[in-house]
């Protein structure tokens, strides 16, 4: 039992100083270091790995909403059909009218004042109804994103706006009618113009 304890500690000395510390390791000869990208000096200039992205397949990808509706799909939805799909898929989150979880609260939330809400929903801090879209589109059902169609995305969003008292109970939302939604906190954000400073933290 001695002789293997003695034989651990002889392996253990023969590793060597670390590869941070002076004397040792692969910094000690600078391989590693004084390339701005933070790559080895040996580095090639060009990995060739992968291919060019064809434009199918950009296109594929390019699913963003901006606030005007630009990239809002075809389709439609009513209050009604997206009831059915927020009980079918949303409830488990966020709770049968929207508001009681576990997950964040959809609906109400509250007043602004001084500052801003504490509690903040999509009907007293979201400021474009396109991003629900967008948001839900990309993001929701939480374990399955994607699985909803473009209908079913309309109607979720109608219902949604409907229990925040934004649209009435025979809305229909479209790529037309939902970018068409003021939402409540429209005017509560301003561009942020200010300059100077050494740029964005990375």
């Amino acid at each position: 039992m001695r002789a293997l304890a003695m034989g651990l500690t002889v392996a253990l000395c023969a590793c060597g100083s670390p590869a941070n510390e002076p004397g040792g390791g692969a910094l000690a000869d600078g391989a590693l270091l004084g390339m701005p990208e933070g790559l080895p000096m040996h580095a090639p200039a060009r990995f060739s790995i992968g291919s060019e992205a064809p434009s199918d397949r950009v296109a594929m990808w390019d699913i963003d909403a901006k606030p005007d509706g630009e990239g809002l799909p075809m389709g439609s939805g009513t209050v009604a059909q997206g009831r059915q799909v927020f009980e079918t898929f949303c409830v488990e989150c966020h709770g049968a009218t929207g508001t009681e979880g576990p997950n964040d609260a959809l609906v109400g939330g509250d007043e602004w004042g001084e500052q801003m809400p504490s509690v903040r929903t999509v009907g007293n801090y979201w400021q474009y109804s396109t991003t629900l879209f967008d948001y839900i589109r990309r993001a929701m059902p939480q374990l399955t994103p994607g699985l909803l169609t473009s209908n079913e995305t309309y109607a979720v969003i109608a219902y949604l706006l409907y229990l925040n008292e934004i649209v009435p109970e025979d809305a229909v939302m479209t790529a037309e009618t939902l970018a068409a939604v003021e939402m409540p906190a429209r005017d509560r954000f301003i561009v942020d113009d200010r300059e100077g400073g050494d740029g964005p933290i990375r």
